[in-house]
């Protein structure tokens, strides 16, 4: 007999079943119903699940095996790349213009996919989120002009990244590159991405065998991280072309960084 999803309680701080209980077609869909209310979100992101909506369904939850994820000190770009960002004056900040990069997000074409998960609903529910402090955007500026960004959800030391965009060549991947360079600043050490595709994977992106994620980003979604807020001032305005050099070794750094 064919296992079905999890049916959520209307009760929004109810628990969601363990995540190694996603189904395996299709793969990592674990629970339906529920709302996108911030207790929901924070109890879900947690505990490494995340919502996808699909148009004609129920609010469908997921937890996928293998999760797909950046090293925050694994973020690769490319030699030619990096040139252009030395000679690059954007600039990159977060928290200034979340409500653009998440309706940026929402009209960004997917190639292969037909429309976008990113619903009204969804946006006013991380709208909400970002305003109690809990979801962030990293913003890239030409001049004034918004030229990429990422979006996503922060709960203790882990980054549960949602969605990027690029309105200009390049966009996104500073943006990714600029949360990364952050987020390993601040010793946080893993970037969730959900779900693979050859774009994530050219940028350096893993896969990890969900257990071993889970048992990851529990354990850093439980440490101590900042108080919920923006990010503003904590990220400061940073150079593009900053990230063109490899960032100075931290405390416990054990491998060579490659060099430019």
């Amino acid at each position: 007999m064919r296992r079905l999803p999890f049916l959520l309680s209307p009760d929004p701080d109810a628990e969601f079943p363990p995540g190694e209980r996603a189904l395996a077609h299709p793969d990592g869909l674990l629970a339906v119903g529920g709302d996108l209310t911030p207790p929901r979100l924070l109890n879900a992101y947690r505990h490494g699940i995340f919502p996808w909506p699909t148009e004609g369904y129920p609010l469908l939850w997921w937890c996928p095996d293998p999760r797909t994820v950046f090293r925050t000190d694994g973020v690769r770009l490319t030699s030619k790349f990096r040139r252009g960002l030395r000679r690059s004056d954007w600039t990159v900040r977060a928290d200034t213009a979340f409500e653009a990069v998440i309706a940026a997000c929402a009209a960004a074409p997917r190639p292969g996919q037909d429309g976008t998960w990113i619903s009204e609903e969804m946006i006013q529910a991380y709208v909400r989120m970002h305003r109690l402090g809990h979801a962030h955007s990293v913003e890239v500026f030409d001049g004034e002009r918004l030229a990429g960004g990422i979006y996503g959800i922060a709960i203790g030391r882990m980054f549960y990244g949602e969605s990027m965009f690029s309105a200009q060549s390049g966009g996104s991947k500073i943006a990714l590159a600029a949360l990364a360079r952050r987020l390993r600043d601040w010793g946080w050490p893993l970037l969730d991405a959900q779900v693979e595709n050859p774009h994530l994977l050219s940028l350096g992106a893993t896969a990890l065998p969900r257990a071993r994620f889970l048992a990851q980003a529990g354990e850093l979604a439980a440490q101590p991280g900042f108080e919920p807020g923006p990010w503003t001032q904590r990220f400061g305005e940073m150079p593009a072309a900053q990230l063109a050099q490899a960032p100075p070794p931290q405390p416990g750094d054990t491998a060579p960084r490659p060099a430019d």
